[in-house]
């Protein structure tokens, strides 16, 4: 176990960046369709494909799920991964047809320094095209990918990932792209949300604060006074290698969304996006109340710690102004 995404057999991340835009874009690949749902709880979310998800539509299965910055912009990530699929020959027949099925969801990083100025089309076509083609067992996490522009009210946002294997066997991980309106530290201070979640020091061990105070409880939010629906956003994805349905997935997402209320403050604000996918390799049998509450469980918490994960290990943008990474101020 890497404490990947990619812990689970068959799933592949890549990532692809510009560095000038100061924006990136994640593709995850399946080397079979996953079963695969959504659940959206952010008050101003942006995705491609949520309606193919509904339960009451057809399509059970994805080949890609695609994380990206550059806000609307960004959903062209989707058509650059159904690009490079399409030449694998992957894709849902309809007869002699083939059509890739990729959702995606973004987030917004049109205002963190970088030269937005591309001309008539957006680079994000081409970013998710390269994205998918770089997908492999082992990719980075912090400023990276969907995370290279993201940001938080406090500190630089990032992508992080984490596993964990349930009792039963069964195995689950998330991937987060962090670009909240809340917080994911305590008041001032170098504690995450999400530490009583934390894994062998894997966003610094800094534990709890002794109490928390009035003023470690007051909002603090992207923007202050300004801040505005469109800009912000966390997105991610819980991956399983249980066998489930498309409901029994829309379940897992709903209880995993429950990770990102561990790991930010405030969250699913009407200033957010949030959106979480939930996808199955349909690998290992899952006793369908019990086992998909626990498996649920774990994932939500899994959820928690790649937020964290993801901020703790971001780096600052190198623009005037910039917000600092947690690492900048507590090392």
């Amino acid at each position: 176990m890497k404490n990947l995404l990619t812990d689970i057999a068959g799933v592949r991340v890549g990532h692809a960046e510009d560095a000038k835009v100061a924006s990136g874009t994640t593709a995850i690949i399946f080397d079979q369709p996953a079963v695969a749902a959504i659940d959206v709880r952010g008050g101003g979310p942006g995705t491609r494909e949520d309606a193919l998800l509904d339960l009451a539509n057809t399509v059970e299965r994805v080949d890609a799920i695609t994380l990206s910055g550059g806000s609307a912009f960004g959903l062209d990530t989707g058509g650059g991964v159904q690009a490079w699929l399409a030449e694998q020959g992957r894709g849902h027949r309809v007869r002699e047809a083939l059509i890739p099925i990729v959702p995606g969801a973004i987030l917004f990083d049109l205002l963190n320094g970088g030269d937005k100025a591309w001309g008539r089309f957006s680079p994000y076509r081409d970013l998710g095209y390269a994205a998918a083609a770089a997908a492999g067992t082992d990719f980075a996490i912090g400023s990276a990918g969907a995370g290279l522009g993201a940001t938080t009210a406090t500190f630089k946002g990032g992508l992080g990932s984490a596993s964990a294997v349930t009792p039963d066997g069964v195995k689950v991980a998330a991937i987060v792209a962090v670009n909240a309106v809340g917080s994911v530290t305590v008041g001032n201070g170098p504690w995450f949300w999400a530490a009583p979640f934390e894994v062998n020091g894997e966003f610094g061990g800094r534990g709890q604060p002794n109490e928390f105070t009035d003023d470690m409880l007051r909002m603090r939010i992207k923007g202050g006074p300004a801040a505005n629906a469109r800009e912000n956003t966390t997105i991610g994805a819980v991956v399983t290698d249980a066998v489930l349905t498309k409901p029994q997935a829309k379940r897992l997402a709903m209880i995993a969304h429950t990770g990102f209320a561990r790991a930010i403050y405030p969250v699913h604000a009407p200033l957010d996006g949030d959106v979480l996918y939930a996808a199955a390799t349909c690998e290992k049998p899952i006793e369908p109340l019990v086992g998909l509450t626990e498996l649920g469980m774990v994932a939500a918490n899994i959820v928690a710690r790649a937020i964290a994960i993801g901020v703790y290990n971001a780096t600052a943008l190198p623009f005037p102004g910039a917000l600092p990474a947690w690492k900048d101020r507590f090392g």
